[in-house]
């Protein structure tokens, strides 16, 4: 099969990619707690003739292709995150949870891929390994799955993964692909402080120590580390999500507890803000007679996209949509757990318009109204397709 034929190919399965985007969707399952997805996703691998196997808590890996030669992995995420969805569409999920990062896109544009790469198997230059990711909302499932295997049997030389991107400028813009070599992605940290006081009668507070004072003390004073702490053209981020912490209006809160997230591009960065965190909580915490727990919840460092690996793969996308419809890009973007991949193979994130604010599309990833434009998802399938193609062709006998 010609490169361009995959995409041909890849059009002509759009009414499956889009019924089985609409399952996943309703499906809307967390972390890796995702039964009715990975069944799903099971059940339609072997009806391809494929053998998919369990890799970890929840992961699911297929291999198509030769036994020998070089093997590329494909990866698509499957989890949802833990909101209600907004969206008004007729295929919402009702369990309170919704995939508004649109991972149910990547699990059903993977799908199709394997369905194209199934029908060309006798044509592959060597394998193409299937990584069906659960927990990347927790920046916990890929290394689960490494832990378990996934770069084994047959032996992984490299990786490409797929993200779509929506509600921004031209890059978003339905059916456009981009990518950045290098550093590509902010690192990702969720810190938990629960500050301790004592509780004390709304009328008497001199007889306690106020932990909501302390914690609201703590997260201004946090905001001070990217006004004086670091320099101005550093790209940084902490945040204080949540506070929780009171029982009820008339009394002095004994505890309360914040989440901070925390972002860097490099690592160094990554280290200073997660010090200084703790240090400033636990010291505010002490200025007013109290005491604070930080804790760690998880974290992933910044994602680097291999430049040779971009290189190549940039190439096979020009090739099968053209020049134009490829944009290099210089910003960083979210966080992103495939990052624990690309630590151990030369991988690269690529992503794809799904509809940009010039097209009408005014809600991005994590919020609850996001709707895609469905019309591009035959381009990411055709992009997993004839990537991991040409690549094992340029890599034959190395």
């Amino acid at each position: 099969m010609t490169i361009q034929n995959y995409l041909t190919r890849a059009e002509e399965l759009r009414d499956q990619l889009i019924a089985d985007r609409r399952v996943l969707h309703g499906y809307a399952e967390t972390g890796f707690d995702l039964p009715k997805t990975t069944a799903y996703v099971e059940a339609r691998l072997r009806e391809l003739g494929l053998t998919p196997v369990r890799c970890g808590r929840a992961g699911i890996t297929c291999v198509i292709g030769k036994g020998d030669g070089p093997c590329l992995l494909l990866r698509g995420d499957m989890d949802a995150l833990p909101m209600a969805e907004e969206s008004g569409l007729p295929f919402a999920a009702e369990n309170g949870h919704c995939h508004s990062c649109g991972h149910d896109t990547h699990t059903a544009m993977l799908l199709t891929a394997a369905r194209l790469l199934a029908e060309t198997a006798g044509e592959l230059k060597g394998s193409v390994k299937l990584m069906f990711q659960p927990a990347e909302e927790l920046l916990a499932g890929a290394l689960d799955m490494l832990e378990n295997g996934l770069l084994e049997n047959p032996k992984v030389d490299a990786g490409l993964g797929l993200h779509i991107s929506v509600g921004g400028g031209e890059e978003t813009a339905v059916g456009k692909i981009s990518y950045k070599p290098g550093i590509a992605n902010y690192s990702g940290d969720a810190i938990r402080v629960t500050f301790e006081g004592k509780d004390a009668h709304g009328s008497t507070p001199h007889k306690g120590v106020d932990a909501i004072n302390i914690a609201c003390h703590a997260a201004i004073a946090l905001q001070e580390i990217m006004a004086r702490e670091v320099p101005m053209d550093e790209r940084t981020m902490v945040l204080v999500g949540t506070i929780h912490g009171g029982s009820s209006c008339n009394t002095a809160a004994g505890s309360c507890a914040i989440e901070v997230s925390v972002r860097a591009a490099d690592r160094e960065t990554r280290d200073f803000l997660k010090r200084r965190v703790k240090e400033i909580c636990e010291g505010t915490a002490a200025a007013f007679r109290g005491k604070a727990e930080v804790e760690f919840v998880y974290g992933m460092p910044s994602l680097y996209n291999d430049p040779a690996i971009c290189a190549e793969m940039s190439a096979t996308c020009r090739e099968l949509f053209g020049d134009g419809e490829v944009i290099e890009l210089t910003g960083l973007s979210g966080t992103e757990d495939f990052t624990a991949v690309a630590e151990r193979i030369p991988a690269a994130m690529f992503h794809l318009g799904v509809g940009s604010i010039a097209e009408g599309h005014t809600c991005g990833a994590h919020n609850p109204k996001m709707v895609v434009d469905e019309s591009a998802l035959p381009r990411g399938a055709a992009l997993y397709a004839a990537c991991a193609a040409r690549y094992l062709e340029r890599h034959a006998g190395k």
